[in-house]
């Protein structure tokens, strides 16, 4: 049986206009998009109708799963509460940040990952889900158990895209001694002397183990089809060494030096949203908002606030001068889902999937008021 769904009296958001217009979308697809107003549909009183948004980069998940110490929750009950959460911020497609390497920051074992990995999957098969879900693996290479934790994910069709990183004192991210020391002393309860002795065995784990794991996992992805990500890259060097490896997608660049090698190689640079929508980074890093004003920015992740996504796409659309409103959604939508390979989603055009997102701004902030994946209504 035929599913037909027209939305009309909408501000259409397509990938280099803003048309008023109407859309009609037939079994899960875009059939076709047309200025003006037609006599049947649902009204969209004015609102904005852009394309499902595609994350590829968000710790959310881990928090539903552990949250609070000593505490476990049900995988598919986390993994659910992590999806209703997504999904009524407008993402349609989202890659679930999943750690392999485990560091000595956190509780969690790689058989979390593997268990919250098998709820993905078994939610999904059982029709659970509002966003379609696929496994980014974030890769620690510093870790000593890093080979060993992506070996649980052998054979895994859902692991789309990996990304290799070393939070390392003195490595990308943590460059400066001081934003690292505010980070781990306060989130570890470390005195001075604990904070030294776990500097230099950080330290060096990561001379022992990095360049070997980074290596090893590089190439079993471009044997698997596996998307490579590098992450926190600083330096020229860095970037280079990136391009040797097949890095696709260059994450979180912590200088302007570091996200201009990575455009200029061609790679596609992602930074967070809340970098966008604080002005700056957490951790002293490369304002966001400063590389999208110049130009060297290419897709936004959420990170850890999923609503953050659809915020700053807005925000930037609004106060850069140089970044038009279709040009910030396509940060979130057609680049980061075209990066990983999904050409069927992330535009509003005719044949692609319809995962479109019904917006309202009121007081300068975006309120999501549906939300359909291949046509159907999931928030």
């Amino acid at each position: 049986m035929s599913s037909e769904t027209i939305l009309t009296n909408a501000r259409i958001v397509l990938a280099d206009e803003v048309i008023d217009g109407s859309l009609l979308m037939r079994n899960g697809k875009i059939v076709d998009i047309a200025p003006g107003a037609t006599r049947t549909g649902e009204d969209m009183e004015g609102d904005f109708v852009i394309p499902g948004l595609v994350e590829l980069h968000t710790d959310h998940l881990e928090g539903h799963y552990a949250p609070r110490p000593k505490v476990r929750w049900n995988p598919i009950a986390a993994v659910l509460a992590h999806d209703a959460q997504v999904a009524t911020a407008g993402i349609t497609t989202v890659f679930d940040a999943l750690r392999v390497g485990m560091d000595q920051d956190g509780e969690l074992a790689i058989e979390d990952m593997r268990k919250l990995a098998d709820a993905i999957e078994d939610s999904s098969r059982q029709g659970r889900l509002r966003a379609d879900h696929f496994i980014h693996l974030r890769c620690e290479v510093s870790a000593p158990d890093c080979l060993e934790g992506f070996a649980y994910f052998d054979g895994d069709s859902r692991v789309r895209l990996a990304s290799l990183m070393d939070h390392a004192p003195g490595q990308r991210q943590f460059a400066r001694l001081e934003a690292y020391a505010i980070y781990y002393m306060g989130k570890l309860k470390m005195n001075e002397e604990q904070f030294r002795e776990f500097c230099e065995r950080r330290m060096a784990e990561s001379a022992l183990n990095s360049p070997a794991n980074r290596s090893a996992i590089a190439a079993a992805c471009q044997a698997r089809g596996i998307v490579l990500a590098s992450h926190d890259d600083a330096t020229v060097a860095h970037v280079d060494e990136a391009v040797t490896q097949g890095i696709k997608v260059a994450e979180f660049p912590t200088t302007a030096e570091a996200a201009k090698a990575s455009k200029d190689a061609g790679l596609g640079v992602l930074m967070g949203a809340p970098n966008v929508m604080r002005g700056g980074s957490h951790s002293g890093n490369v304002s966001a908002r400063s590389l999208a004003e110049n130009g060297l920015l290419d897709i936004l992740s959420s990170d850890y606030i999923p609503f953050s996504l659809i915020q700053s796409a807005f925000f930037l659309g609004e106060v850069v001068d140089a970044i038009s409103l279709p040009q910030a959604v396509a940060m979130v939508s057609k680049t980061p889902a075209e990066a990983v390979g999904l050409s069927d989603r992330g535009a509003i055009e005719a044949g692609r999937r319809a995962d479109l997102v019904r917006v309202r701004v009121d007081e300068h902030v975006p309120v999501v008021r549906t939300v359909w994946r291949e046509g159907r209504r999931v928030a």
